[in-house]
């Protein structure tokens, strides 16, 4: 039995068999195609990349373009970021018309384009007008809403204890806290003790989930043993590794790793990845432009893929990328 305050399986009106784990919806990274490989394997809940709000209300073809999602994707959550009420407010009913399943307001992003201007994990230094959004948004929009932020905008104010509690008071559905705050530098360990208080906290009655530092099955099992949440988010982890939802879930019911994806698998993995991404971008150069930042990370630790990857880097047609994955294929087994 766990020693934490509530314990629940369902975050907004979804209900998970077992505990969820959810894709951290990342700027340049969880568009359609990756997303469809994460879902393949086993995330419970994916996101759009975060999409602003001024954006949106502008009617931006960029910003509006990140609202799209297919049935498959589902549950699908919208993040959006902004630093004023009406924008967000807007934002929020123009994501509605799209029906997903949750808005998620991003106070958590560090970028200093985004920080600097008081969105993102910049408004963690204004809680007064972070609780006034939220409970805008909340109020506007029928779609239940969640946020995802962090322990607080520096050392001396570490308030998310007290930022979970007001949250929750305004009406959201579920909280996700990265465990890092706005000042915390590049590689630095995520501090997941504050999560803990905040899921601890006998006022807190919707679901916690905790992000930060889970990188496989073991530091999955040790954040939910230790800490209690109700879910993982998994952002940078699943880079080149869609694989990792479908591995933390058989070492969390079993206790076992699972061995890693053989070339054959990544192949199959990286070229439906390939093809997803020309359904999207309907651009066969773009498509494959788009796909040059993965190939590293689909093969890394593979001995002697450089030689490989030089040319997927450099190929320009979707049969030609074809080709090379071939190649790879029988050059390792």
């Amino acid at each position: 039995m766990s020693i934490f305050a509530v314990d629940m399986k369902k975050i907004a009106n979804i209900e998970f068999e077992d505990i969820p784990l959810l894709l951290a919806p990342m700027e340049g990274v969880t568009d359609p195609p990756f997303r469809h490989a994460c879902k393949e394997q086993g995330a419970d809940i994916v996101y759009s990349e975060f999409i602003s709000s001024d954006g949106l209300i502008r009617d931006a073809v960029k910003s509006v373009r990140k609202l799209g999602f297919v049935e498959g994707e589902r549950p699908f959550g919208v993040q959006i970021f902004g630093n004023n009420v009406e924008p967000m407010v807007e934002a929020a009913r123009y994501a509605e018309r799209y029906n997903p399943d949750i808005i998620d307001i991003n106070f958590g992003c560090p970028v200093k384009k985004v920080a600097s201007k008081g969105a993102g994990s910049g408004i963690l230094n204004n809680i007064p007008k972070m609780i006034e959004i939220t409970a805008a948004v909340v109020k506007a929009v029928k779609t239940p809403v969640t946020v995802k932020t962090r322990l607080g905008y520096d050392s001396e104010h570490k308030e998310i204890v007290d930022i979970a509690e007001r949250l929750q008071d305004v009406g959201i559905q579920a909280l996700t806290i990265h465990g890092r705050l706005r000042t915390t530098k590049w590689g630095e360990p995520a501090d997941w003790t504050l999560i803990g208080e905040v899921k601890n906290n006998p006022r807190m009655t919707i679901p916690i989930i905790g992000n930060g530092d889970v990188v496989d099955g073991p530091s999955a099992k040790h954040f939910l043993d230790n800490y209690g949440v109700d879910g993982l988010m998994i952002g940078r982890a699943t880079y080149g590794n869609p694989w990792i939802f479908r591995e933390v879930k058989h070492y969390l019911k079993t206790g076992e790793l699972l061995p890693p994806p053989d070339v054959c698998e990544r192949v199959r993995v990286s070229k439906a990845h390939l093809v997803d991404s020309l359904n999207y971008k309907k651009d066969e150069f773009y498509a494959v432009m788009e796909m040059r930042k993965h190939w590293g990370l689909y093969f890394k630790g593979f001995v002697n893929f450089k030689q490989f990857k030089l040319r997927l880097m450099e190929a320009k047609s979707i049969e030609e990328v074809s080709s090379i994955l071939e190649e790879v294929e029988k050059y390792y087994n």
